[in-house]
C-alpha cells in the first residue's frame, strides 16, 4: 500500500478545496436562483446558511478525513463499527457525478474552442447547442479528452498534481471572474423600441431584496433553494472533502481553512452572479434571466456575447476559459474521492486505482453521450421534471444521495459518537474554535431537520415548498 501523500501546505489544501467547490454549480445554478428567487433576498439567506449549516457540514467532513485518514468509502467505519453503508453511499455520489461531469467539460470545450476559432457566431445560433449534443461522435470525443485531462493531473498525485495545478489555476480562475464581472457593469444596449437597459440596473435586480408580496411559502422556497445550493457550492456530502480532509498535516489550522474556503466560495459564487446577471439582463431583459443550467451557459449566453459585437468574442473566450478551468478543478476533486477510496479499500497503488476509475467514468460518461441521441429517453422524475440519462444520475447523486449522506454524518457525529469528536480534531494542537457551540447545535439540531425537508422536497413527497 502507497504511503498516504499530504498537501504542502495550508494554501495549497485551501485552493484545492475552494477548487473543488468552485464549479459549475457556482457558474450556471447560482445566478439562475438569486435571479428567480428574489435578488439580495436569496444572496443573504445563502450567506446566513454557508456561515451556520455550510459551516457545520464543511468543518465535520474535513474534520473526520483528517481524523481518520482515510477516503469515504472507509472512514466511516473507522469512526464506528457497523458504518460502512454510509461510506459506500458516499463513494457513490462522486462515482454516478464523475461520468455526467466529464460528459458536460466536453460541452464547455466545445465552446472554448468555437470562441477560439472564431465560430462563436454560429454558438449564439438556435439549435447550435442542440444540434451539437444530439450528434454522435464529437460530445464523446471532447469527453474524453477531458477526462483524460482529469486522469494525467490525479496519477501525479496529491502534491504535484492536484496542488500543483490549483495553485496555478485557481488564481487565474479567480482574476478571470473580476475582469469579467467588471465588464458585465459596464455594458449598455437600446432595443429596437429605444428601451435602454444597463449592467448597473441588472446589478441592482442583482443584489437589492424584493420582498413584494413575498409568502411564507415563498420564503421557505427561497430557503430550501439556498440549502440545496450549498451542497454544489461546497462541495459537501460527496465525500470530496473527506478525501481532501485526509492529505491535510496534523498542525494545519482547520477552523481557519474552513473559514477561507467559505469565503473564496462565496465570493466566487457572488461574483459568477454578477457577472452572467446583468449582461444576460442588458440584452436580453427579465425573460431571458429564467434560464439556468446548460440552457443559460450554452444557449443564453453566447447570445449575450453575439450582441456585444467585437468584443464578444473575447468576452465569450475568457468566460469558457474560466468555466474550463473550474469544471477541471471540480472534476478532479470528484474523481480524486473515488480514486482515495479504491486506494484505502483495495489497497490499490494509486496508478492502478485511477485506471479502474478512468475505466469506468469512460464508459458510463459513453453513455451519457448518447443519451441524446442513441440512447435517448423521457423519464418523469418524482419532484415533476423530465430526465435522460444525464439528469436521472445528476437526480440520483444530488437529489437523493447527498441529502442521505449529510443527514447520516449529522446522526452519526451528532448524537452516535457526539460533536466533541469533530470539536477535538479541529483544536487538536489548541487553536481557538469560536463556532464550536454552532457546530454542536447544527450537527445535532438544526442541520438534520433541514436536510431532512429537502430530501422530502427533493424525492416529490414535500410539494407545499
Amino acid at each position: 500500500m502507497e504511503k498516504r501523500h499530504s498537501f504542502g501546505g495550508s494554501i495549497g489544501f485551501v485552493l484545492a478545496a475552494a477548487g473543488s467547490a468552485v464549479g459549475l454549480g457556482n457558474i450556471w445554478r447560482f445566478p439562475y436562483l438569486a435571479a428567480k428567487d428574489g435578488g439580495g433576498l436569496f444572496l443573504l439567506i445563502y450567506i446566513i446558511l454557508s456561515l451556520t449549516f455550510g459551516f457545520a457540514l464543511l468543518s465535520t467532513e474535513i474534520a473526520i478525513g483528517r481524523k481518520t485518514k482515510q477516503s469515504p468509502l472507509t472512514a466511516y467505519s473507522k469512526i464506528k463499527k457497523g458504518w460502512k453503508p454510509l461510506g459506500i453511499i458516499a463513494c457513490l455520489v462522486p462515482a454516478i457525478i464523475m461520468p455526467y461531469y466529464c460528459a458536460i467539460g466536453g460541452w464547455v470545450c466545445k465552446y472554448f474552442l468555437a470562441f477560439v476559432t472564431g465560430s462563436n457566431l454560429e454558438a449564439a445560433e438556435d439549435g447550435y447547442f442542440t444540434g451539437f449534443i444530439t450528434s454522435q461522435w464529437t460530445p464523446i470525443i471532447l469527453m474524453v479528452i477531458f477526462l483524460l485531462a482529469c486522469t494525467v493531473i490525479i496519477l501525479r498525485g496529491v502534491n504535484k498534481g492536484i496542488e500543483s495545478m490549483s495553485k496555478v489555476l485557481m488564481p487565474i480562475l479567480l482574476v478571470l471572474v473580476v475582469i469579467i464581472a467588471v465588464f458585465a457593469l459596464t455594458i449598455s444596449h437600446t432595443d429596437a423600441d429605444g428601451t435602454t437597459r444597463t449592467g448597473l440596473q441588472g446589478f441592482g435586480i442583482y443584489v437589492l431584496p424584493n420582498l413584494s408580496g413575498i409568502t411564507v411559502k415563498e420564503f421557505f422556497t427561497v430557503v430550501v433553494d439556498a440549502m440545496g445550493q450549498l451542497f454544489f457550492s461546497l462541495s459537501v456530502a460527496m465525500g470530496i472533502m473527506i478525501a481532501y480532509g485526509s492529505y491535510v498535516s496534523d498542525e494545519a489550522n482547520l477552523s481557519k481553512s474552513v473559514i477561507q474556503i467559505e469565503l473564496f466560495d462565496t465570493a466566487i459564487a457572488f461574483l459568477a452572479g454578477v457577472m452572467i446577471i446583468p449582461a444576460v439582463y442588458t440584452f436580453m431583459g427579465r425573460e431571458g434571466m429564467s434560464a439556468s443550467g446548460p440552457g443559460l451557459m450554452f444557449v443564453s449566453l453566447p447570445k449575450v456575447f453575439a450582441e456585444m459585437g467585437a468584443a464578444g468574442r473575447f468576452v465569450g473566450i475568457l468566460f469558457f476559459a474560466m468555466v474550463l478551468f473550474a469544471a477541471l478543478t471540480s472534476a478532479i476533486s470528484i474523481m480524486e474521492a473515488v480514486v482515495s477510496s479504491f486506494m484505502d479499500q483495495f489497497h490499490m497503488s494509486r496508478t492502478k486505482a485511477t485506471i479502474v476509475e478512468l475505466i469506468i467514468a469512460l464508459v458510463a460518461g459513453i453513455v451519457v453521450c448518447l443519451g441524446y441521441n442513441k440512447c435517448y429517453f423521457e423519464l418523469t422524475l418524482p419532484n415533476g421534471s423530465v430526465a435522460q440519462v444525464l439528469d436521472l444520475m445528476d437526480y440520483i447523486s444530488n437529489s437523493v444521495l447527498m441529502p442521505i449522506v449529510a443527514f447520516m454524518t449529522c446522526i452519526l457525529i451528532g448524537w452516535i459518537v457526539g460533536p466533541q469528536y469533530i470539536i477535538n480534531e479541529i483544536t487538536k494542537n489548541g487553536e481557538k474554535f469560536g463556532r464550536a457551540g454552532l457546530l454542536k447545535v447544527m450537527v445535532k439540531y438544526i442541520a438534520p431537520v433541514m436536510l431532512f425537508v429537502l430530501f422530502l422536497k427533493s424525492i416529490g413527497v414535500l410539494t407545499i415548498i
